[in-house]
C-alpha cells in the first residue's frame, strides 16, 4: 500500500483521546473521557487528540507537528490511540517535510 499524504492526514484525524497539559508536572498525558483528567488538568485545557497534532501553520494551512505525533507514541497505547500505518510512516520519514494542509469540517 502506498502511503499518500492523504492517508497521513486522514489517520491523525481519526486519533482517538484528549490531551491535556499536567500543570504539575508540565507534561501532556493522554485520557479517554474530558472527565478523567482530574484538578491538575486545566478544563479549557483538554484537546482531542485529533486536533492537539495540528498547530496553526504558514497562512490559513495547519501542519501535522512530529512534535506532537511523537508525545502520543511515547504514551505507548497505540491502540488505544488508533494510530495507524500511515501515521507510523509519517514518523518515520524525517527527510519529508511536515505536512501543511487546510483543514475544514466535513459535512455528513
Amino acid at each position: 500500500m502506498r502511503i499518500t499524504s492523504q492517508l497521513i492526514c486522514q489517520a491523525a484525524d481519526q486519533l482517538k483521546g484528549f490531551v491535556g497539559l499536567n500543570r504539575k508536572t508540565g507534561h501532556y498525558i493522554v485520557r479517554f473521557s474530558e472527565d478523567s483528567f482530574g484538578m491538575d488538568v486545566a478544563d479549557d485545557g483538554i484537546i482531542a487528540t485529533s486536533e492537539f497534532v495540528w498547530a496553526a501553520g504558514p497562512g490559513e494551512a495547519m501542519t501535522l507537528k512530529r512534535e506532537r505525533v511523537q508525545l502520543l507514541l511515547d504514551q505507548n497505547i497505540d491502540d488505544r490511540i488508533n494510530i495507524t500505518e500511515p501515521l507510523r510512516v509519517y514518523m518515520t520519514r524525517r527527510e519529508m517535510p511536515e505536512i501543511s494542509a487546510l483543514r475544514s469540517l466535513a459535512q455528513s
